[in-house]
């Protein structure tokens, strides 16, 4: 699950370190304006009531405030056991992601691929990290064709045709697992196709250079340069970040050109989750303070994984 960035200055989710408002100046708030493509465009459904978690599944600290908590000052680094952790809690991740996948069919409503990833979630003994994060009522983001993320899974049925992002964070044992994909439903056309495959290229080729004491803005110039190549935007307010004991932490990763400081370090852990579009990287926010879609109804396509930097390079850890 991403963050809002912007240049240095960094908001996570709703608010920043200083609970600053930065929210209407960031993000255009309409939904009403007509788009050149063919596909219709969404729009708000009915959201289901909150889903609840058994009372002997720990929460993560935010749960009860239901206050987003910012980004935590200083990187994930762990120990042999917290590295364990981080291996368990992204193999979970990445076993929900997988079965949540299996769902995207025409006709399935994307409040039922929350339902079933809520339950596996549960039935394994954690808690869905977004369920409470900052008040988001759901359990997965689910983000279909011009939504850049942070989808809130409703009553909406998926189309033949459409791409859906569905973004999975799991709490276990005390460390957050955090992963996304973005799947075809039914027949997808090339443009479609083209996009996501590119973007999933985009991801495993920044993992690819990250290794002890790369510095951090190459991710953004490699994901960059191979956006580019294929002239697809790439969006520049949400951004990938430190995970482990905490949900967000430092650092901030850029998936665009940069010159930020920072290196990455060894038994670090983060996410990289490039957000490629085809048409404008212009964000609009719906009302709901959460959904974000492209500004001009062009298709949005998105990948993560949360990894571990290693003495000889990088571990996937949302991988089955």
């Amino acid at each position: 699950m991403c963050l809002k960035g912007q240049g240095t200055k960094h908001v996570s989710m709703q608010l920043s370190r200083g609970l600053s408002g930065l929210t209407d100046f960031l993000f255009k708030r309409n939904i009403d304006e007509v788009s050149n493509t063919k596909r219709r465009r969404l729009r708000p459904g009915k959201v289901s009531p909150l889903r609840p978690v058994p009372k002997h599944i720990p929460r993560p600290p935010y749960v009860n405030s239901w206050q987003p908590p910012g980004i935590a000052s200083g990187p994930e680094v762990h120990d042999a056991k917290g590295i364990e952790c981080m291996r368990a809690s992204g193999r979970l991740a990445a076993l929900v992601l997988e079965y949540a996948g299996t769902l995207v069919k025409p006709g399935i409503k994307t409040d039922e691929i929350d339902e079933a990833v809520h339950q596996m979630i549960i039935d394994n003994g954690a808690y869905p990290s977004p369920l409470g994060y900052g008040g988001f009522p759901k359990s997965v983001c689910t983000s279909v064709n011009e939504c850049i993320c942070h989808g809130i899974p409703d009553s909406r049925a998926l189309e033949d045709g459409d791409i859906i992002n569905i973004d999975v964070t799991v709490y276990l044992n005390g460390y957050h697992g955090d992963t996304s994909a973005t799947f075809f439903c039914g027949e997808v056309d090339d443009e479609a196709r083209n996009l996501v495959q590119v973007t999933k290229e985009c991801l495993y080729k920044a993992i690819s250079i990250c290794a002890p004491g790369v510095e951090l803005k190459k991710i953004g110039q490699t994901i960059h340069d191979l956006a580019d190549k294929h002239r697809y935007g790439v969006v520049q307010q949400f951004v990938g970040h430190g995970v482990g004991r905490v949900f967000h932490a430092d650092p901030v990763i850029l998936h665009y050109r940069n010159n930020e400081r920072g290196c990455m370090m060894l038994n670090q852990t983060f996410t990289i989750e490039p957000m490629l579009t085809i048409g404008s990287i212009n964000p609009v926010m719906w009302d709901d303070n959460w959904t974000v879609v492209t500004e001009d109804g062009s298709l949005s396509a998105q990948f993560e994984h949360t990894i571990l930097i290693t003495e000889d390079g990088a571990e996937i850890l949302t991988q089955c």
